[in-house]
C-alpha cells in the first residue's frame, strides 16, 4: 500500500512540476497571450470581459505563475505533492486498519473463514459512516459502496485463491 501510495504522489508531483515548468516557460515567452487567456478563464466563469480582464492583468501582476497554478492548472497553493509523507501515512493506516482483522484470525480454525470477512467488512462499514461524517456526507451511501467494494475484493481473492488451489 506505501509503495502504490509513494509511487502515485511521486508521479503527480512530476506531472504538477512539468506543468508549472511549461506555464512559466508561456508566461516567459508570451506574457499578453497568458494574459487574455486567465482572463478568459474569469470570463467563462461569470466575470464580464473587461472586470475579467483587468483582473487578469493585476493576478499577472502580483504572481502570474500562482493564478495560472491556482486558475489555469486548477492546483491548489497550500505546496507540493509529499510522496514519503503519502507513503508513511499509508503504511500506518493500513497496518492500523489490520489490527483488528488479523487479531480475528486468532479464531478457531473452523471459525476463521466466517470471523474474519464478518469482521472487515464490519469494519469497513464503520469506516465508510466515520469518513462520511468527517466529510459531512450521509453515512448510509458510503457505507454501502466501501461494503459492496470490499466484499467484490474479498470475494475476487477468494476466487482467484481456489483457481489457484490456495487455501483462502
Amino acid at each position: 500500500m506505501a509503495a502504490g501510495e509513494y509511487v502515485s504522489v511521486s508521479s503527480q508531483a512530476d506531472t504538477e512540476k512539468a506543468d508549472l515548468a511549461r506555464e512559466a516557460a508561456e508566461l516567459k515567452r508570451s506574457p499578453a497571450a497568458e494574459t487574455r487567456e486567465l482572463a478568459a478563464i474569469y470570463e467563462s466563469r461569470g466575470v464580464e470581459p473587461l472586470l475579467a480582464h483587468r483582473v487578469a492583468e493585476q493576478m499577472m501582476a502580483h504572481d502570474a505563475l500562482g493564478a495560472h497554478r491556482r486558475d489555469e492548472l486548477g492546483l491548489a497553493d497550500d505546496g507540493e505533492s509529499l510522496p514519503l509523507q503519502a507513503a508513511v501515512s499509508s503504511a500506518l493506516a493500513f497496518a492500523a486498519g489490520a489490527i483488528l482483522p488479523v487479531l480475528a484470525a486468532l479464531a478457531p480454525h473452523g471459525a476463521v473463514l466466517y470471523v474474519v470477512p464478518v469482521t472487515a467488512l464490519v469494519l469497513l462499514a464503520l469506516l465508510g459512516a466515520l469518513g462520511a461524517r468527517a466529510g459531512g456526507a450521509p453515512a448510509g451511501r458510503a457505507m454501502l459502496r466501501v461494503v459492496l467494494l470490499g466484499a467484490l475484493a474479498m470475494g475476487m481473492t477468494a476466487l482467484i485463491g481456489a483457481l489457484t488451489g490456495t487455501v483462502v
